[in-house]
């Protein structure tokens, strides 16, 4: 074998031997070695320069010099990119600007595209990450405050803001004791509103949140919110206190009607004559309350540093201006640069400042004692400032304009040294220059900036104010909110763009209560526009659309705050719900949706609110002798614009009792159709809720002893007055007969329980084949609560004969009497049995054999 074996190694050695040549030396190297040897070699090989030949043909055929181009780009000289692209002669001046322009205008736009692609992306990312908040802000909404992981909160996250089912998950986060206090610093205003509205009277509704903003100090939002009431009483006029209709003069049909006074021009066209005078009282009103703040301003200073403002004994307008001047301008014995001095005084700014507070007509009376040193100086200017301040509209006749137009651009547009008070009394009066927003050491905070612009506003030019909306709306909440908070609200308010403004309030969570209120005030005088069911967004309340003014979802911002406290305080809610109907005028059927929205938030209420005394002062009820009295909700019921008690039964009562069906409040829902005087369906929702509780143990449950107590109290009053006779109710006097049997098992009292049922009729007991028969095949027209509940009263009945037969059994009563009474006992227990074996199937085996076997007992 070993010898096959050699033989067979060396005749394979002997295979490639006519292969083998001596001259060449053996390979010893690995693959891996012998690839990258081979790659070497390649590498030292010259290129194949064919397909370069072809490009370069092929480019040539197009007459392009490929090989001129590379050599030209291999010798770009990068530093003279910006250089001309011919020579220039030293001496050449028109050529070096030209060129010089030509740079300039190309780096403009390098840089005005750089600029615009930063603002871009730079709004980008705000307005996602202000929407990110929102929805974010939302779902914490529903799921109550705060992100967990609980299943009812997920759940309530699936349900939206017009589900009914989203009853019972709409409530919002815990209150905090400081929210509290300052809900219910407003919630006085809003109940005297209503009071007032139900009266038919007005009510200074701003002035209210005014004293509730005041009384709140120690919030750091209550002195912003002062004053943006205060701009929205001076807008709309609305004066701090009403006489009281007692009084001889104040009779209610010369009383001024607020509610709504200026919704038919806010609401219609914004082109016409009604319109462009609103849009005036709304600069005017804007102004006038900046004016206000500004001399509360100047009071409140001079009083701090009554040593530097030397005041005297004269307490005149005139006298606190030159005193707050001397405080702010005079410094180390002198005035400060460009200050003229006009008579020895700072004139100007002395004019300035009387028009910046209001006092017009004491700048006039203060000019007019230096009319000879004034007119020394500026002739003409007495002259246009007292027709300008005699002008109701503050504005000028056109020669008067162009005077001032000439004699500004001659003396003080270019002017290093003009007085600034001077240059801002030309503009104010001439209305020069609206584009130029701004004067140097005038317009030096927000609030003077605001006043200037506003007294600059003129409807017949420049787009009036919504010329300057436009402007302050593209400068954005940045520009005014960088320096002081809660600033862009005010700015919105002031230009008339009120929807903005609540929507911006309501943005903060620490202004969300204001934001309310002023929309309730602004509803209330018509300054408030609404839009539609299909308009409203689900997210926020503010819906912008290019084809029509900003409007403002005033049921959803009221739903939103309400339901916080709806369930511990739903006649507070109801109070708010009421001035959901505010915009019911409101034109294309918005008016009509949010009645009807209304309407649903009231049904909302009368579910989530806690069932008690307290929900029966809400909807009503019944005394104990039977007598109706109404609810809070009834006696509101026009500010609900219900016309009628049919409409109140149908619209509230009776859809909050399905709706508190829904969501499993049966005892509420029986109550609500009782008092929409639905007789009928309140015994039958009575006879299935008492079905649906009788399965349950006794005392088991709170909410079946409710049901029980309401039943017994409404059947007790319907058998007196003769209502609802027929099926349903027979079915529950039945059902709570059987509720008397099961508490009596409960006691141990079987004899009662078998009395009871006995009195029901509902299973034959006499041995009558026939006439159990007849019951068996009666059974299917009989309430479908009794059919569910035949597992129920079956075993009770027999049960309490097993009981009655085992007491009977070890009783020490006489044997011909014990004897007659078990088989008695015992024909009951097989008419029961009869009775059970005719209807088996509408029972499960486990109750049939449980009979069968007490059967057997009672028979033993």
């Amino acid at each position: 074998m070993a010898s096959d074996l050699s033989s067979l190694l060396n005749s394979s050695r002997a295979l490639n031997s006519h292969l083998s040549r001596p001259d060449l030396p053996s390979v010893n190297l690995s693959l891996d070695q012998i690839e990258a040897q081979s790659r070497r070699l390649v590498s030292r090989q010259p290129g194949a320069s064919s397909d370069a030949d072809r490009a370069n043909y092929l480019l040539a055929q197009a007459h392009v010099d490929a090989p001129a181009l590379a050599n030209s780009i291999a010798h770009l000289n990068t530093s003279t990119t910006f250089s001309p692209l011919q020579p220039l002669q030293d001496t050449d001046v028109a050529g070096y600007l030209r060129h010089a322009h030509e740079q300039n205008l190309i780096s403009t736009i390098e840089e005005g595209r750089r600029e615009t692609q930063e603002h871009f992306y730079r709004l980008l990312e705000e307005r996602s990450h202000k929407d990110w908040e929102a929805k974010k802000r939302r779902v914490f909404e529903e799921l109550g405050g705060r992100a967990t992981s609980d299943s009812k909160a997920l759940a309530e996250m699936k349900k939206s803001f017009h589900g009914k089912a989203a009853l019972a998950a709409s409530t919002g986060p815990s209150l905090t004791l400081q929210m509290q206090s300052k809900m219910m610093a407003y919630d006085r205003a809003i109940s005297e509103l209503n009071a007032a509205r139900l009266r038919g009277t007005s009510c200074p509704i701003i002035h209210l949140l005014m004293q509730a903003a005041a009384s709140l100090n120690s919030e750091p939002s209550s002195q912003q919110m002062l004053q943006n009431f205060h701009v929205l009483a001076k807008i709309t006029g609305e004066p701090p206190a009403l006489p009281p209709v007692e009084h001889a003069g104040a009779h209610i049909l010369n009383a001024p009607l607020f509610e709504r006074k200026y919704a038919r021009v806010y609401l219609g066209e914004s082109d016409c004559r009604e319109a462009a005078a609103l849009r005036t009282q709304i600069a005017k009103g804007s102004r006038e309350a900046l004016e206000d703040q500004f001399w509360d301003i100047i009071e409140r200073t001079i009083q701090s540093r009554p040593m530097e403002a030397r005041l005297g004994g004269d307490p005149s307008v005139a006298n606190k201006i030159r005193a707050f001047l001397l405080m702010r301008y005079y410094k180390n014995g002198q005035w400060e640069d460009r200050i003229e001095l006009v008579a020895g005084q700072p004139l100007w700014a002395k004019l300035y400042y009387l028009v910046r507070t209001g006092h017009a007509q004491e700048a006039l009376d203060e000019a007019l004692k230096s009319q000879q040193a004034i007119e020394h100086r500026e002739d003409g200017f007495m002259s246009h400032f007292r027709s300008w301040v005699e002008s109701p509209e503050r504005r000028l006749p056109k020669p008067h304009r162009d005077h001032l137009q000439t004699v500004y651009n001659a003396h003080m547009l270019h002017s290093a040294s003009a007085d600034p008070f001077k240059l801002a009394l030309y503009k104010l009066m001439g209305k020069l220059e609206p584009s130029r927003r701004t004067v140097p050491q005038v317009t030096m905070t927000t609030e003077d900036w605001l006043w200037f612009q506003l007294a600059m506003v003129d409807e017949e030019e420049e787009g009036g104010l919504r010329g300057l909306t436009e402007v302050l709306l593209s400068y954005g909440e940045r520009h005014f909110d960088g320096a002081k908070k809660g600033v862009w609200p005010g700015v919105l308010l002031m230009c008339g763009q009120f929807e903005r403004s609540v929507a911006a309030l309501w943005e903060h969570p620490e202004t969300e209560i204001e934001a309310v209120h002023l929309a309730i005030a602004l509803a209330y005088h018509g300054l408030l526009r609404v839009p539609s069911r299909a308009e409203t967004s689900d997210i926020s309340p503010l819906t912008l659309s290019p084809l029509s003014p900003p409007a403002l979802s005033l049921p959803m911002l009221i739903w939103r705050y309400v339901r916080q406290f709806v369930k511990m305080d739903a006649k507070e809610a109801l109070q708010y719900v009421y001035c959901v109907c505010l915009s019911a005028d409101q034109g294309e059927g918005v008016g009509r949706e949010n009645v009807e929205t209304a309407w649903e938030l009231v049904r909302r209420i009368i579910v989530l609110a806690h069932s008690g005394p307290a929900w029966e002062e809400l909807v009503g009820g019944f005394r104990p002798d039977g007598t109706r009295f109404s609810g809070v909700i009834e006696q509101g019921a026009t500010l609900l614009h219900l016309q009628n008690t049919a409409q109140y039964n149908e619209q509230i009562l009776v859809r909050a009792a399905r709706d508190s069906e829904e969501n499993d409040r049966i005892p509420e829902a029986i109550k609500l159709y009782n008092l929409a005087g639905d007789y009928g369906t309140v015994i039958s929702c009575l006879a299935q809720a008492l079905g649906n509780t009788l399965a349950q143990p006794a005392g088991e449950t709170e909410k079946g002893k409710i049901i029980e107590r309401t039943a017994v109290e409404i059947l007790r009053h319907y058998e007196r007055t003769n209502r609802a006779v027929g099926k349903d109710r027979d079915a529950a006097v039945r059902l709570l007969r059987i509720r008397e049997a099961l508490n009596a098992k409960s006691s141990g009292r079987f004899d009662v329980v078998l009395e009871i049922m006995e009195s029901t009729d509902l299973i034959p007991l006499d041995g009558d084949v026939a006439k159990i028969t007849r019951k068996a095949e009666e059974f299917k027209d009989l309430h479908d609560a009794l059919q569910r509940n035949l597992q129920v009263y079956l075993p009770l009945t027999m049960e309490a004969l097993a009981a009655v037969h085992q007491s009977i059994k070890n009783s020490a009563t006489a044997e011909t009497t014990r004897q007659m009474t078990l088989t008695a006992l015992r024909k009951k227990s097989r008419s029961l049995m009869v009775f059970a074996g005719i209807l088996k199937y509408r029972m499960s085996p486990d109750v049939y054999s449980y009979l069968a076997r007490l059967d057997v007992e009672i028979a033993l």
